[in-house]
């Protein structure tokens, strides 16, 4: 107890000079830009496409949005990507309670049925499947020529 009494009071004597008008405000953070992966601006609409199944996945910055030929569509919301290097990762979970994790990677990729190249290839992997393709922006995708 002893010890305790004068510590507090050195305490309080050095509170008491202290200054406001010295300490300058902390500027607020910078606002972080959108990740940028192998030339995709992923804060804009992505689309991750594969063959045999027909399958797609719709990257946008509230949901990404599964669809196959053979399966209902499923929505998930999207949380946002964890870059790491050359990889993108989202993760997440549908509204039909499956896991939706979908891996970007920059590298160049075909989709093996037209003569397109897209700057990343995609990797899917939902409830037990796994599937591979490749994916570009929206945008891009939408200029290329039809297969």
């Amino acid at each position: 107890m002893r010890l305790i009494l004068p510590v507090l009071i050195a305490g309080v004597a050095l509170a008491g000079c202290y200054d406001r008008k010295e300490v300058k405000p902390k500027t607020a953070a910078e606002p972080q830009a959108a990740a940028v992966l192998g030339g995709v601006d992923l804060g804009q609409p992505v689309r991750a496409l594969g063959t045999e199944p027909f399958w797609s996945v719709e990257i946008t910055p509230d949901a990404l949005i599964y669809t196959r030929v053979d399966q209902p569509e499923q929505r998930a919301p999207n949380h946002g990507a964890t870059v790491q290097g050359t990889v993108a990762t989202y993760a997440t979970s549908t509204n039909l309670q499956q896991a939706l994790n979908v891996m970007l990677i920059a590298t160049e990729c075909s989709d093996g049925m037209s003569d397109r190249v897209y700057l990343l290839t995609a990797r899917v992997e939902i409830g037990d499947d796994t599937l591979t393709g490749c994916a570009a922006s929206k945008s891009a995708i939408m200029v290329q020529p039809a297969p």
